[in-house]
C-alpha cells in the first residue's frame, strides 16, 4: 500500500495520461478504446486569423497545469510555472510589465540557478489586481497596472486551480481540501474550512465559484457543496461522482471542473459519474445523465458542451439533459474543455490544435494549428477574440473572419 498521497495522486495522473498519450504506441494486442485518433480531412469553413502572438516565458513544460490567460483592463495576463507573471496589451500583445514570483523579494544573486514558483492556479483579476496560486500553497495578489506585490498569503496545499473574487473577497481552494477566504484588498483571512480528501484522486480540484452569496466548489468526494461567502458557513451537499468499481483506482469520483452557474440552477460533473442539473438554492438533482469529465464545461442558450475522459465532445440540453449530438472523431487527442466562440465551440488538443466546432450540429468547420507542445487548458474567448497558450509558453491572439468561406 502506498503511504504518501502526494505520490499517489502523481501517480494516477501518469497513468491517466498514460491512456490517452501512450496509446500513440500501437501493439497487436491494443485495446481500439484506447486509440489515439488521426485528425479527419474536412472543408473549412474559414481560416482563423492570428492577430498577435508572443511567448510566456518557458510555460508549463510538461506540468500538470491550469494556467491560462486572464482579459481585463485593456490587457491580457498569463504566466509560466517557472514564475513569469506577464501583461501583454489587448491590442497589440505588447509586453507592458513582468514580474518575476520566483524572487519575490528580489534577493537572487546573479550567479544563483533561479528555483521555480510552481505557478499553476490562475490568473484572475478583480479590483484592479492579478491573483494567481502555486503548488507551494501561496497566493500572489499584484497590481494590474503595475505588476508589484500588493499581497501575498498562504494556504494549506496546493492551489492548482484558479480562485475566484466577488464582493471584495478572494476564494481559494487547495488540493489539501482547505477552502480558504481572503480579504482580496488586504490578503487577511477572513475563514476557511477544511474537508477530507480520500487516499486516492485525480491530480486536479474544482476551482471555486461564487454566486447568490454563497460559494460552490466540486470536492474530491464526488460532492459539490455551497458554503456561506461572508462567514464559510457550509449549506447543501450534493453527491455528483458514482463509486462503482471494486479497487480504489475505480472509484475515484473527484469532481474537478468548476460547477457553472445558469439563472437558479447549478450544472455539474464528475470525472466518473453523472452530469446533473442542480437546484441552487437546495441542492437537489433535477436530472442526472452518465458523463464522465475532469474538464470544464461550457453553456451556450439551452445547450451545455462537454469533453469526456475519451476526447468525445458532446452537446447536452440544459433543461432535460438529453443529448443532442456527439463528436467521436478526437479520441484520447487529450481535449480541452470547450469554450464558447459565437455559435461555434472551440477545444485544443495534445498536438497543439484549435478545433472550431458548429454548435448546432458539432460538425468541425476550422482548425489551427498553435505549437507542437501542446495546448494544456481550455482557450480565453472575449469580446470575439481567442487566447491561447501552448505547454512552451507561446501565447496567440486569434479572431475568425465573420461569415467569410473559404472557397474551394
Amino acid at each position: 500500500m502506498l503511504k504518501n498521497k502526494m505520490f499517489i495522486t502523481k501517480l494516477l495522473t501518469i497513468v491517466v495520461l498514460a491512456t490517452g498519450l501512450g496509446a500513440c504506441s500501437s501493439t497487436d494486442d491494443e485495446d481500439p478504446r484506447d486509440v489515439v485518433a488521426e485528425l479527419i480531412e474536412f472543408e473549412e469553413k474559414f481560416v482563423p486569423k492570428v492577430i498577435w502572438n508572443t511567448s510566456v516565458g518557458y510555460g508549463v513544460e510538461n506540468h500538470f497545469s491550469r494556467i491560462k490567460p486572464a482579459v481585463a483592463y485593456n490587457k491580457v495576463f498569463s504566466a509560466s510555472r517557472d514564475g513569469d507573471v506577464i501583461a501583454f496589451a489587448q491590442r497589440t500583445g505588447k509586453k507592458l510589465w513582468q514580474a518575476d514570483l520566483s524572487d519575490i523579494d528580489g534577493e537572487r544573486s546573479f550567479f544563483a540557478s533561479r528555483k521555480s514558483a510552481q505557478l499553476a492556479g490562475g490568473p484572475i483579476t478583480g479590483i484592479n489586481r492579478v491573483f494567481i496560486g502555486s503548488e507551494n500553497g501561496d497566493i500572489y495578489a499584484l497590481d494590474a497596472e503595475t505588476g508589484k506585490l500588493a499581497w501575498q498569503g498562504k494556504v494549506k496545499g496546493e492551489i492548482i486551480n484558479a480562485p475566484a473574487i466577488d464582493s471584495g473577497i478572494l476564494m481559494v481552494n487547495s488540493a489539501s481540501g482547505v477552502l480558504q477566504a481572503f480579504n482580496a484588498s488586504t490578503g487577511e483571512v477572513l475563514w476557511k474550512t477544511e474537508q477530507d480528501v480520500p487516499a486516492l484522486t485525480l491530480r486536479g480540484l474544482s476551482s471555486p465559484v461564487i454566486a447568490s452569496g454563497g460559494v460552490l466548489v466540486g470536492q474530491a468526494n464526488g460532492n459539490v457543496s455551497v458554503f456561506l461567502l461572508e462567514k464559510g458557513q457550509q449549506g447543501w451537499t450534493t453527491d455528483v461522482g458514482e463509486s462503482t468499481g471494486t479497487t480504489e483506482l475505480e472509484r475515484v469520483v473527484d469532481v474537478d471542473s468548476a460547477p457553472v452557474v445558469f439563472g437558479d440552477k447549478v450544472y455539474s460533473v464528475s470525472s466518473r459519474g453523472n452530469l446533473v442539473a442542480l437546484d441552487l438554492r437546495s441542492g437537489k438533482i433535477l436530472w442526472e445523465r452518465q458523463y464522465s469529465s475532469y474538464r470544464q464545461i461550457s453553456i451556450s442558450g439551452n445547450s451545455i458542451f462537454l469533453t469526456t475522459d475519451k476526447g468525445h465532445v458532446y452537446s447536452v440540453d440544459r433543461n432535460d439533459g438529453l443529448e443532442r449530438w456527439s463528436n467521436l472523431t478526437m479520441s484520447n487527442r487529450d481535449v480541452t474543455g470547450p469554450a464558447v466562440y459565437d455559435e461555434y465551440i472551440v477545444v485544443g488538443d495534445f498536438d497543439g490544435y484549435l478545433h472550431w466546432l458548429s454548435q448546432d450540429t458539432g460538425e468541425v468547420v476550422a482548425r489551427h494549428h498553435v505549437d507542437g507542445s501542446g495546448i494544456h487548458s481550455t482557450p480565453t474567448v472575449i469580446n470575439g477574440v481567442l487566447y491561447s497558450q501552448v505547454r512552451n509558453g507561446d501565447l496567440e491572439a486569434i479572431q475568425i473572419p465573420k461569415l467569410i468561406e473559404v472557397k474551394p
